[in-house]
Order: C-alpha cells, then structure tokens, then sequence
C-alpha cells in the first residue's frame, strides 16, 4: 500500500524567504517573498503574535467591562476583559488571570465560545474567547502600564455603546451578539 502525500491547496503560497524587521515585546513583524499559485512572487507583511483571551463574563445579568485608553485608536474604548497569552500558557487559565486581574472577579467555570483570528490578512493573532456567569469576587491585580475602570452594563447599555463608538472591537462586538443570542435563545452558540 502507497502512502498518500498530502495536497496543497492550489491557492497555498510557498515561503521562498522570511525577513525580521521588528521584534518587540508583544509582536514581531516580517516580510515574507512567496511564491504565488502562478509560479509568480510577491511579498507579505506579517506580524506574529502570542495570542490572547477574552472573557464574556455576566454578573448578575450584566456584562463585565473595562475602560481604558487604546493608543492605536487614539481613543478610549470599552471591552471585555482580555489580556495576551505568555509563552506556553493554557489559553482557559490566561482567560481566568485576566479575568481576575481586571475586573477584580474569579471563576472557576469558563466555558470556550469561540477561537477567531483578528486580521488574516497580516496578523497571525487568534483570540479565544470565553464565557462565565459564576464569579466570586477578588481583587484587582493591574499590570503597572495598565489603567483601567470596571463596571457591569446592560445589554442595552452595550449596543448603545456599540453605536455611540465606545464599543467597536471585534472581540467586544462578537460577546455582544453571543450575549444576545443567549438572551433570545437561552443557549450560547456551540
């Protein structure tokens, strides 16, 4: 019996050459030449990331957020609790660290909504977001750069941050809408 060498989707792009440009502290940046389904070349930007964690976390029928500025935006946004995954970490206990550290509440039941990428175009960051409903209150543990405020909103209160532009990241949006599938549905989505 052959073995059967695994196909490659005819879109697939070959790495020809990777070039560094930029190793931060939370992201690095490279160039890739490809080699394109037409046997021609180009090039690709990418940034390579950890990863990260978000929790949808309802506390007494409301929704945990944080506020905080966001340099990239030049604004201030409102959020679920999220933070990055540190080497090696188990991304459901970096959900229960964040969760923990910046709103103050712990959990021992975090239940995975969905793992989604941020932008497939040039980043290589996938999210896992998670939910919770069973929280016991804690202390807030910030990291010495990060200033924020927690608080519990409605989901009124969510979409009309939603449309006011306060709430307009993805990871943010994507809890809202599971939320209110929950509240008409009962159930979250598998």
């Amino acid at each position: 019996m052959t073995e059967k060498k695994p196909t490659k989707h005819p879109f697939y792009e070959e790495t020809l050459e990777t070039k560094p440009i930029f190793q931060g502290r939370i992201i690095s940046l490279q160039v890739d030449t490809v080699r394109l389904p037409n046997g021609g070349t180009a090039t690709r930007e990418i940034v390579r990331h950890p990863g990260a964690v978000a929790v949808l976390a309802l506390l007494d029928g409301k929704m945990l957020v944080v506020e905080q500025f966001r340099k990239a935006l030049e604004k201030v946004q409102v959020e679920i609790p999220a933070g990055k995954l540190e080497p090696g970490e188990d991304p459901m206990a970096a959900a229960g660290r964040e969760l923990e550290e910046e709103t103050g509440y712990r959990t021992n039941k975090l239940k995975l909504l969905q793992s989604f990428s941020t932008s497939p175009g040039f980043a290589e960051e996938i999210i896992h977001l998670y939910y919770t409903d069973e929280l016991t209150k804690s202390e807030v543990s910030l990291d010495e750069d990060e200033f924020l405020t927690c608080e519990a909103i409605t989901l009124d209160e969510a979409w009309q941050y939603i449309r006011e532009g306060r709430i307009c990241d993805a990871k943010t949006l994507l809890a809202v809408y599971a939320w209110q599938l929950k509240q008409n549905t009962g159930s979250l989505p598998a």
